[in-house]
């Protein structure tokens, strides 16, 4: 970043500063009373978080890899089982899939919204799988592995078709985890229950990262996995801290997956500045839209289906001049980023999987387009002039040149 009034692509000093006695609060109360892990603060954020998430149960756990992890083994995801997603995430989604001992199949993007695309699925369950119906089994033709879940991805923080989604997992006998990492207090409109719905309530269970960026995010690494199975909530519970239900009384191998008190109520305190800080990504996400209102044939916007509340983790558009866009950006001291730059099935961390380049176009055509600009609930309006300023001076000075 260049100079002293660069804009950063993510602010987390001013909203640190501004909470500062009650975040000191937090970690005095810890002090006086030891209480370090698990505990009332523990206990309190799962009970806050889960109401706002509209679920019975929230179980805090060390990260967002960690919630997915647990999620999926706690409901039977068994060794060898197959567990559809999408290639244009984070590498966490399918870390934690293979953690939990299952195999992944990835299924294209829809262009427009850049989560799961339902029809994709639909064709990959009828087309590359053998289904019986008497048993309810779907096994993959390819890999011979028996299909158990979908892990759809809420990217960006706005939420997939989820109503598509679980009619399909419903057709197929197919349980439904949702990656809600991006997409807190994110909403979708179900015209089966015709009502709108919060990222977490939908699927068997979620998982939220709280990562420092998250638009709730601790103060370091921190997740949680909310669910409305009373049943399930106990497993993860008991997964997260070593298979035990109570001390020393192991009913299963589990992990070190706690969430540390101090980071809870952390966030505890800062989800009840959450619904104002949304409000003030979807402001700023309204006025990047009006800044690049003439500009819409040189560069494409987020898509806003009527069916979704966005929460608007990120704000990502589309150039193919996207590398250069980055570098005049930079060079005027405006920070961007990509997410995600290399699509999931083209990375050496899967190349056992057998996917080659041309398996997702529409996820590796997004990978090479897509950039994000600044994004934060504290971003200026004037601000946001000088990245739509910078971002229309390069793309016009890039047509004269051509």
């Amino acid at each position: 970043m260049s100079g002293t009034n660069g804009i950063p692509f993510l602010d987390l000093v001013t909203p640190h500063a501004e909470l500062r006695e009650e975040l000191c609060e937090v970690f005095k109360t810890a002090l006086d009373t030891a209480g370090f892990i698990g505990g009332p603060m523990v206990q309190g954020f799962e009970q806050d978080f889960a109401k706002f998430c509209d679920t019975e149960h929230c179980v805090g756990v060390g990260s967002g890899t960690d919630a997915l992890r647990f999620a999926l083994i706690a409901a039977g995801i068994g060794q060898g089982d197959v567990v559809v997603t999408v290639p244009n995430t984070f590498i966490a989604t399918t870390e934690a899939i293979s953690q939990a001992g299952g195999r992944i199949a990835f299924i294209d993007i829809d262009e427009a919204t850049y989560n799961m695309d339902p029809e994709k699925l639909r064709e990959y369950l009828e087309t590359q799988c053998d289904f019986n119906s008497s048993t309810k089994t779907l096994v993959d033709r390819r890999t011979k592995g028996r299909v158990t879940a979908i892990v759809p991805v809420h990217l960006y923080g706005q939420m997939a078709d989820m109503d598509s989604i679980l009619e399909l997992a419903e057709r197929y006998g197919l349980i439904v985890i949702e990656d809600a990492c991006q997409a807190h207090g994110a909403e979708y409109f179900s015209n089966k229950e015709n009502r709108w719905r919060k990222a977490g309530s939908m699927g068997r269970a979620a998982a939220f990262s709280f990562y420092p960026g998250k638009n709730l995010g601790a103060c370091g690494e921190a997740g949680a996995a909310t669910t409305n199975d009373a049943e399930l909530a106990q497993k993860m519970r008991m997964l997260r801290d070593h298979g035990q239900a109570r001390k020393y009384y192991h009913d299963m191998e589990g992990y070190n997956g706690r969430l540390d008190s101090i980071q809870a109520g952390i966030l505890r305190v800062k989800l009840k500045h959450l619904p104002e800080w949304t409000e003030g990504r979807r402001a700023a996400a309204a006025r990047y839209r009006e800044l690049f209102a003439d500009a819409d044939a040189k560069i494409g916007l987020p898509y806003e289906p009527e069916w979704t509340k966005p929460v608007y983790h990120l704000f990502v558009v589309r150039t193919q001049e996207r590398d250069e866009l980055m570098k005049y950006l930079a060079s005027v001291g405006i920070g961007t980023a990509i997410h995600y730059p290399i699509p999931l099935h083209l990375q050496n961390a899967y190349a056992d999987l057998g996917y080659t380049k041309g398996d997702f176009p529409v996820t590796e055509k997004v990978a090479a387009e897509i950039v994000s600009l600044p994004m934060f609930p504290q971003l200026q309006a004037d601000q946001q002039s000088r990245v739509a300023s910078g971002v229309v001076s390069f793309l016009a000075a890039e047509k004269v040149a051509q």
